[in-house]
């Protein structure tokens, strides 16, 4: 088969310490319960602390998504929040600095299908509330701090309805590592038969009215209140008022309002007809921890109550929460560590948004399309195995995205499509075209199966992969193609974009492995197809380094291997894009194993362009295609000193992927 040349139009403490050592005991099961499943690693236990997916009465019954398969929002301002909370569609709205709300104590009306983030600890809503109306559903509201629409005076907001989050008959929603604070009525009201509903590391402090759950004469109610830290308040810690299912557990009380008031200062009540049960709980200082009407059931396993007073109600079997869900209880005496560290605000949540394929968006690029323009935030785009025929765009607008594959190794996940450069040129053929920054990815597998041998087209180049965008990471992927599989390269000669491939597979004939990036290919295999010629099967690379940029191609570490025939293919030729004389490619094999298909000449001349005016040469390489002859440069031990791999990717930021 005939070689073609090129042609293309253009071409990711102490306190700490003990809490791990009393978490290495196990949990506390009651003993009545069944047994616990396996317990899971170290890390995943602290992992899921910041796991998106909810747990408890909000998993239940289809779940509660929230905006999952709508667009990614970012808000900073009044108007913006409540376009985004009430529109009819899905969305992810991530709430980042403070929003001051007016008029003072008005509502932000939350509308079905969302999940409401603050972007780390800087998400804030002052002096208003979140409304759920009655009828809404699936809403996800997480890591946001509401605060300070208290009126003087007004201890028992009886005469402001200020709340932090109220909600009135809906099903579907779980309110997740939030703080509330000094609001103007309760922090947290959720009335009315309101259904499978999940509150979990929230923060409640500074107030008289916490947390109510009720105001029905209806039992319907299912609610998980979990891993919660009650300080500085004086009642509903929570009250549930004819819940059909209460479930506390892992909650922490501390620091009660202490004015002497004998009856409405309270931990958790159990009201009207309410089946509660309460596990492995904390009670610091608390009085009437837990009590219940004489209507309702309370059950109480495994907490730890230190200096409480006044009623310790336990009477009734209420029911069992394992009936309803799996769940893992961390250790009573580990609660106070454990929730006043996890609780509230995390700056880790909130930065990376998770998109799922195909589970909320049925195709990689409708994914990619959700992700706002001019994104500040990491975006996490989750694969599922499987195989996607179609071609992928990132814009430049678009950056700061992950895509990584779910399944167990690489191959599992691919992205394909068959267009070859005569349909479009690099960009028009790359089943893949990154144009933004700081996108990694992971565990994938990336391929354009165009059959050369089928069609004779002029422009058979057919590429799998093409960045132009700056800090791109690809670890665990595979690159699959015959004619330029993989292109690097960068928005214009001039601009130095760079590239950090690891631990990855690249497969190909001719110039392979090419552009004009700065990139660095570590610990890798690549693989030189074979092409029937007994004498020239093809290039692995094809630089058009930028004469002023020092570091072009580094393949480092790493293994090429092929079935073609002994001294039939080069490691590289000079691309010239356009007969550019400044585009002198720089490319350095180092420590890697060649095969006996390497010629012994490796390199060779390009549209006019000789080989030994670029800056092409080994260093240390080993196996039996590697030689010292006149025609291999060899780099000397001081030039390979300035030719480590963070050489090539620090740039003026310091950029060092390959420490992580």
């Amino acid at each position: 088969m005939r070689l073609r040349s090129k042609r293309l139009p253009g071409r990711v403490s102490a306190a700490v310490t003990a809490l791990v050592a009393v978490l290495a005991l196990g949990a506390v099961t009651p003993a009545e319960a069944a047994p616990p499943a396996p317990r899971p690693p170290a890390a995943d236990r602290w992992a899921d602390r910041w796991t998106d997916q909810p747990h408890g009465f909000a998993s239940l019954a289809g779940g509660t998504t929230g905006g999952r398969g709508g667009k990614v929002v970012t808000v900073r301002t009044q108007a913006d929040l409540a376009r985004y909370a009430g529109a009819a569609e899905p969305y992810v709205i991530r709430v980042s600095g403070a929003i001051d709300v007016e008029p003072f104590g008005s509502s932000i009306t939350v509308a079905s299908d969302k999940t409401i983030v603050g972007v780390g600890t800087t998400g804030e809503i002052v002096h208003g509330e979140l409304q759920l109306k009655p009828g809404t559903h699936n809403v996800i509201i997480r890591n946001l701090t509401i605060r300070d629409s208290y009126v003087e005076g007004d201890w028992d907001g009886k005469t402001n309805d200020f709340d932090g989050i109220q909600m009135d008959s809906v099903h579907h929603v779980w309110i997740d590592h939030n703080r509330f604070t000094h609001l103007g009525d309760g922090l947290l009201d959720i009335r009315k038969d309101s259904q499978y509903v999940t509150v979990s590391h929230n923060r409640f402090d500074n107030h008289n009215k916490a947390f109510g759950i009720g105001w029905t004469d209806n039992v319907t109610t299912q609610i998980t209140i979990d891993h919660n830290w009650f300080s500085g308040t004086k009642q509903r810690n929570p009250s549930a008022d004819n819940c059909a299912y209460a479930h506390l557990y892992n909650n922490y009380l501390s620091g009660q309002v202490a004015d002497g008031d004998p009856v409405w200062s309270y931990g958790n009540w159990a009201r009207g007809r309410t089946r509660m049960v309460i596990e492995n709980s904390y009670y610091e200082g608390v009085q009437h921890p837990h009590q219940a009407d004489a209507t309702a059931e309370l059950v109480e396993r495994g907490s730890i109550l230190k200096g409480t007073t006044g009623r310790h109600d336990e009477w009734g079997a209420a029911f069992d929460p394992r009936a309803f869900y799996a769940y893992r209880l961390d250790p009573a005496a580990a609660v106070p560590a454990l929730v006043t560290r996890f609780s509230g605000p995390q700056k880790n949540i909130g930065t990376d948004t998770v998109l799922d394929v195909p589970a909320a968006y049925p195709t990689v690029q409708g994914a990619v399309d959700a992700v706002p323009a001019g994104n500040d935030g990491r975006v996490t785009i989750r694969i599922a195995p499987g195989t996607y025929r179609e071609k992928v765009r990132v814009p430049a607008d678009r950056p700061r995205i992950t895509f990584q594959g779910t399944g167990r190794n690489r191959a599992d996940t691919v992205i394909v499509y068959d267009t070859p450069n005569e349909y479009g040129g690099s960009s028009g053929s790359a089943t893949v075209l990154i144009a933004a920054s700081d996108v990694t990815a992971r565990n994938l597998t990336f391929v354009n199966d165009f059959d050369e041998a089928a069609v004779e087209l002029k422009g058979e180049q057919a590429l799998a992969m093409k960045t132009t965008g700056d800090r791109i990471v690809f670890e665990n992927t595979a690159f699959k193609g015959n004619q330029d599989t993989l292109m690097t390269d960068s928005p214009r000669l001039d601009a130095i974009s760079r590239v950090y491939v690891r631990d990855s597979y690249i497969e190909g004939d001719v110039d392979f492995i090419y552009g004009r990036a700065t990139t660095v290919i570590e610990r890798s295999l690549i693989r030189a197809l074979s092409r029937g010629s007994a004498t020239n099967n093809g290039y692995v690379t094809a630089a058009s380094t930028w004469k002023e940029n020092p570091y072009g191609f580094l393949i480092t570490r790493s293994r090429v291997v092929s079935d073609a025939p002994a001294g039939s293919f080069h490691l590289g030729r000079p691309w010239h894009p356009g007969g550019n004389p400044d585009a002198v490619g720089q490319v350095l094999f180092r420590e890697t194993e060649l095969p006996a298909a390497i010629k012994s000449s490796p390199w060779t001349d390009m549209g006019g362009y000789s080989w030994r005016d670029a800056r092409f040469s080994e260093y240390r390489t080993y196996g039996p295609g590697a030689a010292v002859t006149a025609d291999r440069p060899q780099m000397s031990d001081t030039d390979a000193a300035r030719h480590e791999v963070a050489d090539y990717l620090v740039g003026r930021d310091g950029w060092a992927p390959h420490r992580h």
